[in-house]
């Protein structure tokens, strides 16, 4: 499965490329992401509990990044283990332009399941990949730039996870 795509990100290109180098807020961005630990250099341990169709399964495994190009691109790679219900790995090329307001973020992923979960069906596997891709490139768009006006006084009323919130700890 192959997907490409890209955001405008209401920030500037320094702070995003922060943010996609941060694991808090990779881990915050991973849908279903239960913990991750490690580093930029020597990658990342993550434990992902996710439902696929009828198969749900907690994935363990590694996130790498690679071809490092400091502010303007990288690779991220995964591959999990979810036991019976087989394995998963993606990559995804990302890529970061200025662009008038803000910053464009481009991305090209590539996604393949093997074992149980691949008796599912590639339609079936193909939603769920972009379902995957568009959240976390959701939340990650959400967690750099913040609310909009609007939704800054709706969720100032409520309890509700505050978005933008690396953007404001790195005084963007």
């Amino acid at each position: 499965m192959k997907l490409s795509d890209s955001r405008e990100i209401r920030a500037e290109p320094a702070i995003v490329w922060t943010a996609i180098l941060n694991p808090e807020v990779l881990k915050a961005c991973i849908p279903g992401c239960q913990s991750m630990t490690g580093s930029v250099a020597e990658g990342y341990e993550a434990v992902v509990k996710q439902k696929v169709g009828p198969v749900s399964a907690t994935f363990t495994g590694l996130v790498q990044l690679s071809d490092i190009v400091e502010g303007r691109s990288l690779r991220i790679v995964g591959e999990g283990k979810g036991g019976v219900a087989g394995f998963a790995k993606g990559s995804a090329d990302v890529r970061l332009e200025p662009v008038e307001g803000g910053t464009r973020l481009s991305y090209d992923v590539e996604a393949s399941v093997g074992g149980k979960l691949a008796q599912l069906g590639s339609r079936i596997i193909d939603g769920f990949a972009k379902k995957m891709a568009d959240e976390f490139f959701t939340r990650f768009q959400e967690a750099v730039e913040g609310p909009d006006e609007e939704e800054a006084a709706a969720s100032a009323a409520e309890d509700a996870p505050k978005k933008g919130w690396f953007k404001r700890l790195v005084g963007g």
